[in-house]
């Protein structure tokens, strides 16, 4: 079995490869564009991997796509490429529209005309796995939980163009049939996650000794998930999910942006004792809030457990040490991100005229 993996390159999608290469026996087909995010350094373990192969192709690109599908008769597809960063996206919505919308748009087209002549036996077999995100619901109030039917409410560029994929995934399987799965996770965390995301960049900035920003009052709360036990879901999903159902995925790990920062500040004083930031608290520093930050996440994750089996292994406070522990011994990965020219710069404030 070939499945294509879009976006295999970044950071759920490197993990994703990286576990289907460990844990099945599938051929594994990584397709990405390689923008900024992406990293070919985090599938280091497998890029010789006989069962693993690369192609930098652009999901917009229908020529590329129809090439790679009939090159490695594709047998199913995981599509988690996608931009992903709100600050970005308040900046640049564009790229967005482009990627996440356009680009299932076409990925959707090749995927349906191959399915459709493919023979009958693995036509059966086929499958179109979307992953999207919990913040295509909107924001929570203090109490509830994000069901698979809660109503969409999209708040930023980002989730409103997420949200426009989902509906395009599912409108593909009620009007074509293609066979389609779905999930939406909550926020993911661990190794080799970009650092313009909260937890690395609370880990560098204190290595640094450097001010660690935190939105507003620190109390906007997100549900965490270590991101291998979300690969580990998401493979449940492609290979035992009802095919046109959505499955919510969430670590059951709701804390505070504040809490969150604090927490890592101490096992950084921990890990590192010698450190002349300590204690690394002292370094928080509280700045202007994003545009429409939605105030609170949380995922009931009933349904994938229940129907599937899965349930997160990792608790948050575990997580963070192994992720802190990760990037103090792979200082190689970042600085050569660094090196390429990213330097952490503040996004997103871009405010709407009134």
């Amino acid at each position: 079995m070939a499945i294509l993996v879009t976006g295999g390159a970044g950071f759920i999608g490197s993990a994703v490869v990286r576990r289907l290469i460990r844990e099945t026996s599938h051929r594994v087909v990584n397709l990405d564009k390689l923008t900024y995010a992406a990293n070919l350094d985090s599938l280091r373990d497998v890029a010789d991997h006989p069962r693993y192969a690369f192609e930098r192709a652009d999901i917009c690109d229908a020529t590329a796509l129809q090439t790679i599908f009939a090159r490695h008769e594709i047998d199913a597809v995981m599509h988690l490429a996608a931009e992903s960063h709100v600050d970005r996206s308040i900046d640049g919505p564009g790229a967005f529209i482009e990627t996440n919308v356009v680009g299932t748009y076409r990925l959707l087209e090749r995927a349906t005309a191959h399915w459709q002549a493919l023979p009958p036996d693995r036509r059966a077999a086929f499958r179109f796995h979307h992953v999207s995100t919990d913040e295509v619901f909107g924001s929570l109030g203090p109490t509830g939980l994000f069901r698979e039917d809660t109503p969409y409410a999209p708040n930023s560029p980002y989730s409103a163009s997420k949200a426009s994929s989902d509906f395009l995934v599912r409108a593909w399987h009620h009007t074509y049939r293609l066979p389609v799965v779905a999930s939406n996770c909550s926020n993911n965390y661990g190794p080799c996650q970009f650092p313009e995301k909260l937890i690395p960049v609370v880990i560098l900035k204190a290595l640094e000794g450097a001010p660690i920003p935190v939105y507003g009052r620190g109390d906007n709360v997100r549900d965490w998930l270590y991101v291998e036990d979300h690969a580990a879901a998401l493979q449940l999903v492609l290979e035992r999910g009802r095919l046109g159902e959505s499955y919510n995925i969430g670590g059951g790990n709701e804390r505070s942006n504040l809490a969150l920062v604090e927490t890592l500040c101490d096992i950084l004083d921990d890990l590192r004792p010698d450190s002349p930031h300590r204690p690394h608290r002292r370094l928080i520093t509280f700045v202007t809030d994003r545009p429409g930050h939605d105030r609170r996440y949380a995922i009931d994750a009933a349904k994938i457990r229940r129907d599937l089996g899965w349930r997160p292994s990792v608790t948050l406070d575990e997580g963070l040490r192994r992720t802190v522990a990760w990037y103090l011994d792979n200082r190689w990965w970042w600085e050569a991100v660094r090196r390429r020219g990213f330097e952490g710069a503040r996004l997103g404030l871009a405010r709407s005229v009134a």
